[in-house]
């Protein structure tokens, strides 16, 4: 995660860590396996990020255009790219299936640290909100129970 995300910011692309690594940062410590990264970034910096990870030996794999971008690297290494267009106040929306929307209200967009390392990630509310509208896995179930155990600002 640390390579991919220093890699992103010495190119001034702007993303924050959510999916399971998110929660990692909000707890301040991993507690399981990822089979990947998923970054919500500035739609504007979408080329710029992709060509970072392509230099570093990544392929798109999943080309879900306007709303996710998974790239790869054998043997196991993902990153799941989600754009998100940023309005002039700080909220951002992102695109969903079938012309639906993702919006991401100010609070959306927060800190917290990993390994010493203050990483930009999204917020436990909306790490909340993420994991709901589907059937949860055991690898959902087990982050949801890593953000009851730690109480944070959201």
């Amino acid at each position: 995660m640390f390579a991919v995300r220093d890699a992103l910011v010495e190119r001034g692309v702007r993303s924050w860590v959510c999916g399971g690594f998110g929660v990692a940062v909000l707890v301040g410590r991993v507690t399981r396996e990822h089979r990947d990264l998923d970054l919500l970034l500035d739609a504007a910096d979408l080329a710029a990020a992709v060509a970072v990870l392509q230099e570093r030996g990544y392929a798109v794999e999943t080309d879900w255009l306007p709303i996710r971008v998974e790239l790869g690297r054998a043997p196991d290494c993902w990153v799941d790219l989600h754009p998100v267009v940023f309005a002039a106040d700080g909220s951002g929306r992102q695109a969903g299936p079938d012309g639906t929307w993702y919006d991401y209200p100010l609070g959306t967009f927060t800190t917290a640290t990993l390994q010493g390392r203050e990483i930009p990630c999204v917020s436990q509310a909306t790490q909340r909100w993420a994991h709901t509208g589907y059937q949860l896995r055991p690898q959902d179930e087990h982050d949801l129970d890593e953000l009851d155990r730690v109480i944070r600002p959201s």
